[in-house]
């Protein structure tokens, strides 16, 4: 993450300590993904299919896939998850980093999986059928 240069010294440790808060938090989220990948997994697919966001003819095949992204993630280099994030980032005023990153791999990279035969609404309505699962990972 890109820190701030600012003169002041106070200013400079209320950023520095926001910015170990955020890490921290990223972190915590991506170990928990990792670690509950298949619970998170069947309840995301099972949501995306309540919301009708995606269409599919093998749940289980989107299961895995989704399992099998939810446990990379916590591999990936930070400039790789930021460059995938990129284009959604500004979509919420407080996004949860793994909420954006299954969002963008659904709409950018799923959406052309063999066993999808659609994923309708808009970002914001995908990120908000993602993140009603994943926030249950975010500490307060």
């Amino acid at each position: 993450m890109a820190r701030h240069m600012n003169p002041s010294s106070s200013t400079n440790k209320t950023i520095d300590a926001i910015d170990r808060k955020r890490e921290r938090e990223r972190r915590f989220m991506l170990r928990k993904a990792r670690d509950n990948a298949a619970e998170l997994s069947t309840a995301l697919v099972q949501r995306l299919l309540d919301q009708h966001i995606i269409e599919t003819n093998s749940d289980q095949a989107i299961r895995e896939v989704m399992e099998k992204q939810l446990g990379a993630m916590s591999d990936m280099e930070e400039f790789d998850m930021q460059f995938k994030i990129a284009p959604l980032r500004t979509l919420t005023q407080d996004p949860n980093i793994i909420s954006l990153f299954i969002t963008q791999y659904i709409v950018e990279d799923l959406i052309n999986h063999p066993h999808i035969q659609d994923v309708f609404g808009d970002d914001l309505d995908v990120y908000r059928a993602v993140d009603s699962i994943m926030s249950k990972i975010r500490p307060r």
